[in-house]
């Protein structure tokens, strides 16, 4: 700490006042390392609870999945002949995850919940039954009013702004993801527009406030959402290929949010992000 006497009188109190601030300062930083989330990471490769105490590897597992969050799309994937049940994740209920043979690819797909928590549990489920690629796709918020309604975005990183990651990783503002560039270059030869930046995951959907949209703007952040740095978190820690595409949905680049799409997605819009989905699981 680098401080200079300012000799007597309202010299001398000054510098007190600036010690007394630096001193808090570095009060907070050493805190900030002991709070709970910082100090989540822990290099052990075992838990008490691992996902293999719940479940068991599936002979035959596709090493491709597919996630959606839309049950519309499960629906129609059930109806298909071709499609088998594979298993069911128990959340709440039993969650159906199916085997679709897409063009020669044997692919798994399921539809996960929102939210880092519930979707990261979701796929350690997954991943211990057998996969080893990932594909998300789901809606996010616009922090780039510019951006099209429905257009994609591939994230490059992910802002930690959730709890999950922290428990997989050591505690960084951002996550990385090193697939963004192949997603893109599919997207490309499948002639979809796409935008290429960071997004926000956030655990608190209705904390979006408008200093922490500018903070997030001014890092490069064109989208918000609730999972990409958790699912990113998780298949990291074990070894998984994760890619992930968004859409817009909702606006909040404006001084008032603008619900947009929000609710009113048509179903064949759903359906096309469905096949670019399948296509690049396809692919990778």
């Amino acid at each position: 700490m680098d401080f200079a006497w300012e000799g007597k009188g309202a010299g001398k109190i000054e510098w007190k006042k600036e010690l007394a601030s630096r001193l808090r300062e570095a009060s907070f930083l050493t805190r900030r390392q002991e709070m709970s989330l910082f100090d989540a990471y822990d290099t052990a490769p075992d838990a008490v609870l691992n996902p293999e105490d719940a479940t068991r590897p599936i002979p035959g597992f596709p090493e491709t999945v597919v996630i959606t969050f839309q049950p519309s799309l499960m629906e129609a994937v059930a109806a298909r002949p071709e499609a088998a049940l594979l298993c069911r994740i128990p959340v709440f209920f039993q969650m159906p995850v199916y085997r679709l043979p897409a063009q020669g690819t044997e692919l798994a797909v399921y539809q996960t919940l929102m939210g880092g928590a519930a979707s990261a549990a979701m796929l350690e489920e997954v991943i211990a039954r057998g996969a080893r690629k990932v594909v998300l796709f789901g809606s996010c918020g616009s922090l780039c009013r510019e951006l099209p309604d429905g257009h994609l975005i591939v994230p490059t990183a992910a802002y930690r702004d959730e709890g999950v990651s922290y428990h997989y990783l050591p505690a960084e503002d951002y996550i990385s993801l090193p697939t963004a560039p192949r997603t893109a270059e599919i997207l490309r030869e499948l002639g979809v527009p796409f935008a290429l930046g960071r997004t926000w995951t956030t655990d608190a959907l209705y904390r979006e406030t408008r200093r922490n949209v500018a903070r997030r703007k001014a890092e490069g952040c064109i989208a918000v959402d609730m999972e990409c740095a958790s699912l990113a978190a998780v298949c990291r820690f074990r070894g998984v290929a994760f890619h992930q595409f968004l859409y817009t949905e909702d606006n909040l680049d404006g001084a008032f949010w603008d619900p947009r799409l929000m609710g009113k997605l048509p179903q064949d819009a759903k359906e096309a992000y469905f096949r670019i989905a399948l296509e690049i699981a396809r692919r990778i």
